[in-house]
């Protein structure tokens, strides 16, 4: 009688994103989902939060836990924001550190670097925005990086236009340990809607006002109201700054900038709850909030 292969186990686990600001992380967590839960600019610090994402797949789940950026944090809110990215390493299986190819070499890479050597987990390397680099000099970076750190893989991608996230995808499977599921199927985030809600309008406010403003921005929701499954959703929320005067530049000339904050964000709410959404924003003064603890943790921080 012929030997039946032992069938392939199931593979499940915790994968912690980490990388300096900026490295595209947020956008390879949304661009493997399918589906975008997580906030993107082009400005550094744009995720604040441990950000968890599932994604499934045949032979596995991979359950995706993206990091603020990592940098030499001054203030108190970048303290915390740090602390965060790195208190993911006690949860994880295995750590995705993500390089944006057009920057290598950032300072707090190898500030990273340095924290992944002493610990035990398996590191892969996500060589990001390729799109963007010749042929030749990426070679070159990822003969660099194979030599600066042991890494498990280094797989070149764009989390931009999706190339090669497919393998890198796979490589990561193949680096999880056995086991079952952590969430049903139908499992996207184990974040509530409120909280990405938040999330879009702040990343709105990010992306639509200038240098100064994104820093001293955080969004609370007031209020969620559904009266019916499928019916209009009312939502009510606060964009907080630090000075009078960042609350006239969010309200904007006769309150054309907030109006174009909104409705950017309302389209993205919607399009995330499937329903017409009405929502209304209110621009809040919190004099120094992001040096101020008792505020950082009214604002989730």
């Amino acid at each position: 009688m012929g030997q039946t292969e032992a069938p392939i186990p199931f593979r499940s686990g915790f994968v912690a994103i980490l990388g300096a600001p900026n490295a595209g992380k947020s956008t390879l967590l949304n661009r493997m989902l399918g589906q975008k839960i997580s906030i993107t600019s082009k400005k550094p610090q744009t995720t604040r939060n441990r950000i968890l994402g599932v994604v499934h797949r045949r032979g596995a789940q991979m359950v995706f836990l993206d990091t603020p950026g990592i940098h030499r944090a001054k203030t108190p809110l970048n303290v915390r924001i740090v602390d965060a990215a790195l208190a993911t390493l006690a949860e994880a299986d295995l750590v995705l550190l993500t390089v944006d190819a057009q920057t290598p070499g950032e300072p707090s890479e190898q500030h990273l670097l340095d924290k992944l050597a002493q610990q035990k987990l398996p590191v892969m390397l996500a060589l990001n925005k390729i799109d963007q680099v010749p042929r030749p000099e990426l070679l070159v970076q990822i003969e660099t990086w194979s030599q600066r750190f042991p890494f498990a893989a280094v797989v070149p991608v764009s989390a931009k236009t999706g190339e090669q996230v497919d393998r890198l995808q796979t490589a990561m499977e193949a680096s999880l340990p056995a086991g079952p599921p952590f969430f049903p199927p139908e499992s996207l985030t184990d974040l509530p809607t409120r909280f990405i809600a938040a999330e879009m309008i702040r990343e709105k406010a990010f992306r639509l006002t200038g240098q100064e403003i994104p820093y001293a921005v955080a969004v609370t929701i007031d209020s969620f109201k559904e009266e019916k499954p499928g019916a209009l959703i009312r939502i009510h929320a606060s964009i907080h700054v630090e000075r009078a005067s960042q609350k006239g530049i969010v309200i904007g000339k006769q309150g054309a900038k907030l109006k174009q904050i909104g409705e950017a964000a309302r389209k993205e709410i919607q399009a995330m709850l499937g329903a017409k959404v009405y929502l209304k924003l209110f621009v809040r003064v919190q004099k120094n909030w992001t040096k101020d603890t008792k505020a950082l943790r009214k604002f989730g921080y």
